[in-house]
Formats: structure tokens, sequence, C-alpha cells
């Protein structure tokens, strides 16, 4: 098979951004005050009966953590001043802070109004933070010398709200529940977990798993705080959940899969797939891509991943992010779309075409290479973004970008130690290739024996053909059958199904591949297939252009073998169309196929013509 167009574009985030310089400056000018200055600011200033300060864990890595206080005046005289105490075990620290000015004495620590924030209305508020290392949380908390929480039994504070429940590892039946831990003064005994207002389950860890539920039906969950005196705080805010199943895991598309790949580096944002209408055809999402480097899963893009800011007419919901929020880019904008739309289900996405030659140094231990996967797609930062990982290896024990000789077997051993690692509520899917003929790439590979591990292969089923051979002959790049004529046997979307069939893979764990663009030759001058060329057609690429272009500037004057075909000029190009897609689709149906994926968004219309042609099909 050709070389595919998955390619990952590179740039470059060496510059620090202006709100994050001002962010480590903070935290360096509280932790740098002379000692003096520390000892003064520890006394306590008026009694604190007519205010509160409340704890959140605004972020947490693992290693570390970030810290919120938010001090309300709750009274009806004004604050002229505050100052936060509490303690934390011996293995948690405070390592930076901002809008306080923060100290340590041994496990105690104390934070004092800066000189623009210490007054406060009766009904104001205001927020500082801290970033902490060590996993513990605080506790004693005094508020100007008195208890910081006002709804307290005498000596006892009651527990804070825990933090908002995120949903993972989602079924038709099932949903599991994860949280941040809430504060108490004497320490926190369990956890009430409530479904549309009604406890089901009390829990003394940070997670729960539901059961028993039914399929495509909203719920809403919270969670309470319980301390040792059976106290219980405030309710954690709630968080929508809509289970699979029941006809809501894909409203346009008969329960069928409508997988698009969205890239980091396109020009299409995650705000597109709402504006586009596509947010409500699709079922899920692969985010490419992520690396694989030294035998492990790495970041792909850390600007484009988490760390851009997107301004409120850029963001999903409308509200711009701030320079201190704990993740922003692109996973922070699929967090807002999964929140609008709670079906989609995300996989990020790692190797493709460009980084797809890391994968043989990482089956050479398949078990370390899975762990450091799932390390990194369960980073507390954005676990709940992602309910899987796609793995792009282009392609094992074959030649692609390089030449592979890890062996047949590595495919279905890097499956195994993946699905060992992400358990079995967690997608694991891959891209794979389509060559059906004869001792090709799907020969190479025991894709059969790998099938028993994973969800679903994505079979891309397109550049069979293009202008890697720039003189022709001109031939569709995504043919669905063969057809007299054909360049090489065996290049096409029946044969590839067909062979992955015999190899045992149920029909239902094989996709489809669409592509949103077209390949294409100059210097031709016969219309139908089998023509000489030149060279590469001029596009976005060489030989490359997106449908949303072509539909125009070159439209279809033809079909063959289930796809279209346009020659305008001297130009020749092959493209799906919304016809020939609907055509695929219903030959998808006919083979029992799980459903179909496309490469990628950025070739579609800005209303979303590709998308909606895929769901109509699968209907």
């Amino acid at each position: 098979m050709s070389t595919p167009l998955r390619r990952r574009r590179t740039r470059s985030a060496s510059t620090t951004s202006p709100t994050l310089r001002s962010r480590a400056f903070a935290g360096l000018t509280a932790l740098c005050l002379p000692l003096a200055a520390m000892v003064g600011l520890a006394a306590p200033a008026e009694a604190s009966a007519s205010a509160t300060a409340v704890y959140t864990k605004a972020s947490d890595w693992g290693s570390g953590f970030e810290g919120k206080w938010t001090v309300k005046n709750t009274g009806t005289t004004t604050l002229s001043s505050w100052t936060v105490e509490w303690d934390f075990p011996a293995n948690t620290k405070v390592t930076s802070a901002w809008d306080a000015t923060v100290t340590s004495a041994a496990n105690h620590v104390t934070a004092k109004n800066l000189g623009w924030n210490g007054t406060l209305a009766p009904g104001a508020s205001v927020s500082f933070g801290f970033n902490g290392s060590g996993t513990g949380a605080p506790s004693g908390c005094k508020l100007n010398g008195a208890a910081c929480d006002g709804t307290t039994t005498p000596g006892d504070n009651a527990p804070s709200a825990p933090g908002a429940p995120t949903a993972s590892a989602l079924s038709n039946t099932s949903v599991k529940l994860s949280w941040t831990a809430a504060t108490d003064d004497k320490g926190v005994k369990n956890y009430d977990v409530k479904r549309n207002g009604t406890t089901v389950a009390t829990v003394t860890g940070l997670t729960y798993t539901d059961t028993g539920l039914s399929a495509g039906t909203d719920y809403s969950y919270t969670v309470v705080a319980r301390d040792t005196a059976d106290q219980t705080g405030p309710a954690s805010a709630a968080t929508p959940v809509r289970t699979t199943g029941g006809g809501g895991e894909n409203p346009g598309g008969g329960g069928k899969i409508n997988l698009g790949y969205f890239t980091n580096w396109g020009s299409y944002t995650v705000k597109n797939l709402v504006t586009s209408g596509s947010a409500s055809k699709i079922t899920h999402i692969n985010y490419a891509f992520g690396n694989v480097q030294n035998g492990k899963c790495t970041i792909g893009d850390p600007y484009e991943d988490y760390q851009k800011a997107y301004t409120a007419a850029q963001s999903v919901d409308g509200v711009a992010d701030t320079w201190d929020q704990p993740l922003k880019g692109h996973f922070n904008q699929l967090r807002k779309l999964k929140a609008q739309n709670p079906n989609i289900k995300i996989l990020w996405s790692f190797g493709g075409w460009t980084w797809s030659g890391g994968f043989g140094q990482a089956v050479q231990n398949p078990t370390a290479f899975a762990q450091s996967c799932y390390d990194l797609v369960e980073d507390p930062r954005w676990a709940d973004v992602f309910d899987g990982i796609d793995l792009d290896w282009e392609y094992p024990n074959s030649c692609g970008l390089t030449c592979d000789t890890s062996g047949p077997a590595s495919i279905k051993n890097m499956m195994q130690a993946m699905r060992a690692a992400f358990g079995p509520n967690n997608l694991l899917t891959a891209a794979i290739t389509a060559d059906g003929s004869n001792g090709g790439r799907l020969d190479a590979a025991d894709y059969g024996g790998a099938a028993q591990y994973i969800n679903w292969y994505d079979v891309m089923t397109y550049d069979y053909f293009g202008t890697w051979a720039a003189q022709g002959p001109t031939a569709p790049h995504s043919p669905l059958t063969s057809y007299p004529g054909i360049p090489a046997q065996g290049f096409n979307s029946a044969d590839a199904i067909a062979k992955l069939k015999a190899k045992g893979v149920p029909a239902s764990k094989l996709l489809l591949g669409i592509g949103f663009y077209g390949r294409g030759w100059t210097g031709v001058t016969q219309s139908a297939p089998g023509g000489t060329a030149t060279g590469p057609a001029a596009g976005v690429e060489p030989g490359n252009q997106y449908y949303k272009v072509l539909k125009t500037t070159c439209p279809a004057t033809g079909t063959i073998a289930g796809t279209a075909y346009a020659h305008c000029g001297t130009d020749w190009w092959s493209y799906d169309t919304p016809a020939t897609v609907g055509t695929k689709m219903a030959w998808a149906k006919s083979q029992g196929l799980g459903g179909a994926f496309f490469w990628e968004f950025n070739g579609d219309t800005v209303d979303g013509e590709l998308v909606n042609a895929i769901s109509n099909g699968l209907k």
C-alpha cells in the first residue's frame, strides 16, 4: 500500500506565555520574603465569626497539586484583612503561591492577604492559590484565629465539598466515577455517592463504579463527604452522565460507530465540531497524535494539547481560558465538548505515519510500553477527557515510514499488554493496513490473534493509489471494489475486509475507512482512470487536496468502483462525495461491519457534508 496522508506536523513552543511567567514570579515572591516579615505576618486580625475560608484542590498530577483557598466575608461589616492558617502532613509542602503571602513553619502554613486584596466588603470574596508537593490535605484551618467554617459542631468543622465527579469507562449499564478529596479538620471518614439525589453507595476511597444502570439513560451524580463525627458537608458540583446503548450511542447512525480523527495541528477547532453540526452525528473521536519514543507513549505537542489559551469566541462553551487554569488547549476544549455531548467517546491516538517508527522499539518490552501509555492517558490532569487509546502503527513487521522486523506476533503481544494495562472498560483500538493482496501487509502480522484484545480495527481503506507513482496510471485512491484495469490486485476495500474476516476478525470489529480528501495528478488528458500524468496536481500538499476544496474547484465527472473521480483541465482527482459515501455505508452495513471512520475533520465542509453522509448512510 502507498504512503498515507497521516503526517504529524510540529510547531515551536519555546516561548513562555506572559501569564505563566507572571504566575511563576508571584510564587517566587511569596517564598522569598525576609524572615522578619514572615514572623510579623502571622498575627491574626479581627475575629472570623463573620467570614469563611473554603479549600479546593484545583488539579492533581500525582507528585504534586494545585490548591485554592476562597475567603468570603459573610458578615455585615467590612473585613480589613485576613490570615488563613492550616496544617499539612509531613509529606506535603507548599512550593509556590500567588495572590497571598504564604509562609511555612514545619507543617504549619500561614497565608496573609496582599496589600490590594485584604479589604472585603460584606458578601465579597477573594481567592489565592498555591502549588504543592506530596499528597496530603490541609487540616485545622483557622481564619483570623477562629474556625474557617461557620457550619460546625462545637470544636469540629464539617468537611468541605469534594471535587465534582468525573465519569469514565462508560458502558450501557455502568460508569466509573472519580473525584478529588474533601478536607476536614479531624479527617474525612468516607463519601456518600448520590445518583439523582439519592445515596447509592458510601465509600472510603475517591472512586466508585455504579452498576445496574439502564442503557441510553441520563443520570446526575454528586458526592458528599462525611467526617469522623458523621457530619456531612456540602455536595460537590453535579456531573451529568448518559449511558451508552439504548439507541443513544449514535442517535444519527443506527447504533453504528461514526469515528473521526481530530488533528492537533489543523485549522479545524473543537468548536467547529459544534458549529458544523458534526458533534451530533459522530460517536467517537481519535485525537491525533501522541508520539512513541524510547519505548514509551509521550506527549505530541504540549502547547496545542494542553497549554494554548482559547478566547471566548474560540471556546466550545463561549468561556475564555484564564492564565491560571490547570488545563487549556485541545484537551480542555474536548472536555467541554463531552460535557455538552456525553455520548461522544474520545480516544488518544499514538503514532501515525510520521511517528510510527517508535513502535518497533516499544514492542521489545510490551508490558512497559503499555504501562507508559496508561500512565499518560490516565494522567489526573486529563483522565476524564479520554475513554481509551488508539494505536496507529504503520506497519507491524512490514515497511512503511521505516521497515519493521519485530515479527508477526508483535501486534498481538502489544495488544495483549495494552488490554492488561487499560483493563476491560477502556476502549482499545488500532488503525491498520488495508492491503488485501496475497502475501501483502495484512499477511505480515497476526491481526487475527490481536483482535481478541481490541474493540475494533480502523481499516485504512484509502491511499491505495496516488502520486508516489508520479506518471500514473491514474486510479481512485479509495476503491470499494476491484475493477478492470486496477493497477494492483487486492488494493480495494472489499478484498481487505474479506481477508481480515478470513483471519478470524469479527465483522463487528472492523470499521471502513473514508478519506475526506482527494489524490490527484496533473498533465492528464484522459478522463477515465488509467491515464498517464506528468506529476502531482497542486493542492494542500502535492497530489493531495481537501474535499471541501475539490467539490467546487474540480467537481466529480464520473464514478468507478464505488468512488468518484474528476477530470478538470489537465488535472485528475479521485475522492469520495456524499453520494459515494452513501454507497460505501450501505456496503458496510451489508457486510455487518461495526461502522466507519474517517481521516479527518479538516477536509469536510463547514456544514459537515461528509460526516452527515456517513451518519445517514449508517442508519
